[in-house]
């Protein structure tokens, strides 16, 4: 019997509950579908359907350390995403929260219905019209409110 070995991404930084998910756990959440187009400069307009939860709700789970007694303190938190293949994109919290942007960001779980569960995840921004942030085969995801310092400090309002 042969083992299947299944992609996982770590969820690090500043979170009260990090984790590590693969493709399965993504499935247990409520899934959306996207129909996207973009430009690739190397292949030209691509198009493709995604499946997979919103990043925001896996994110939200995950309980970012906003800090309640701060207004908009949720505004400073960066979310650095990195794929298998050293590919890496950054957001900010703002573009994915429903009170500000709201985009439809996916951890996309299958791509033309077809699953990735050996591959990993993939990022999918169905706002963006170039393909560069697609970020396939996800290995971690780190939401970040100090920038990496390791320290509190510059954290004011």
């Amino acid at each position: 019997m042969v083992a299947v070995v299944l992609a996982e991404l770590v969820l690090s930084g500043d979170l009260a509950r990090p984790a590590r998910l693969t493709v399965p756990d993504l499935l247990s959440r409520p899934q959306h579908r996207a129909r996207v187009s973009f430009d690739c400069a190397t292949s030209g307009v691509r198009r493709h359907r995604f499946t997979g939860p919103r990043l925001y709700d896996v994110l939200a789970a995950a309980e970012p350390a906003f800090d309640p007694a701060r207004r908009k303190d949720r505004l400073r938190f960066l979310i650095a995403i990195a794929g298998a293949d050293g590919h890496r994109t950054l957001l900010s919290w703002a573009e994915i929260d429903p009170e500000f942007a709201d985009a439809p960001v996916l951890l996309a779980v299958a791509m033309d219905d077809a699953p990735l569960d050996r591959a990993g995840p993939q990022l999918v921004l169905p706002q963006d019209r170039c393909g560069a942030r697609y970020v396939s085969g996800i290995t971690a995801i780190r939401v970040d409110g100090g920038y990496g310092t390791g320290s509190r400090a510059g954290r004011s309002a």
